[in-house]
């Protein structure tokens, strides 16, 4: 797979959120608190994008009027109709055996011969050495 620069480290902090755009799919990346996830931008229900979605956390109840909420702002509710997806795993909440948005991989690079001048939706990563910290995604 190939490894496409998102963003500088430090233009990128924890709770925001990047649309890219690679080899013409976009990706949504999001950090969440000093975590990153990538998914693919278009809900499977009806193509809302993902990006424009508010992180909610995952509520489970095993009866009525019972209900736990954890992992606060770790899924991603589709704008248009509220679909949730788990952004480690890109499983959809409803029925999570069937349903996903496609994941992808991402990971902080340190250093290499990377040029930051280089349009980022293009740019190949081959670390040398350590220099700057980036942010990229394996397509």
């Amino acid at each position: 797979m190939t490894k496409h620069i998102v963003a500088p480290l430090k233009e990128f902090p924890p709770d925001t959120r990047k649309l890219v755009e690679i080899n013409g799919r976009q990706i949504a990346v999001f950090n969440v608190k000093g975590e990153f996830h990538a998914l693919g931008n278009k809900c499977p229900h009806e193509s809302g994008l993902l990006i424009h979605g508010q992180l909610v956390g995952l509520v489970e109840s095993r009866m009525p009027g019972e209900y736990t909420y954890s992992r606060k702002g770790e899924m991603i509710k589709c704008p248009w109709h509220g679909w949730e997806f788990d952004l480690r795993t890109g499983r959809a909440q409803c029925d999570p055996a069937r349903i996903r948005v496609r994941r992808y991989e991402t990971a902080v690079v340190h250093g290499g011969d990377i040029d930051p001048d280089t349009p980022p939706k293009a740019a190949e990563v081959f670390a040398v050495r350590v220099e700057d910290d980036y942010v990229v995604v394996e397509v």
